[in-house]
């Protein structure tokens, strides 16, 4: 399974972006996927989850009602809607994927996407 994240950039705080996982090798819709992130100098940290069918989320405390985690399974893809972004939201992001229950640990999936750079200016 290959995952490949995108739309990250330079975003104004308060502002708004949508990140894509676009997954390849395997169809995912029997996978939970994560999302993840990982600032300078800091540990990679859980930001949301979604069950396969989309039916169950997770959300990090500091994202919860800013951030939506959704997913598209007829287009192999998940994606991240961030909202009223703020600048210690600028990271890395990163995708994962899991034949398990949805997780919000790093060991609870299989696979990783290469992560993407979300940037939010003051």
């Amino acid at each position: 399974v290959q995952l490949q994240a995108s739309g990250g950039g330079l975003v104004q705080a308060g502002g708004s972006t949508r990140l894509s996982c676009a997954a390849s090798g395997r169809t995912l819709n029997r996978d939970a996927m994560g999302w993840f992130r990982q600032a300078p100098g800091k540990l990679r940290e859980f930001v949301a989850a979604t069950s396969w069918g989309g039916g169950i989320t997770y959300y990090a405390d500091s994202v919860e009602g800013r951030f939506t985690i959704s997913r598209d399974n007829s287009k192999n893809t998940v994606y991240l809607q961030m909202n009223s972004l703020k600048p210690e939201d600028t990271a890395v992001y990163y995708c994962a994927s899991s034949r398990r229950t949805p997780s919000r640990y790093l060991n609870g999936y299989d696979y990783w996407g290469q992560g993407t750079l979300v940037t939010v200016s003051s």
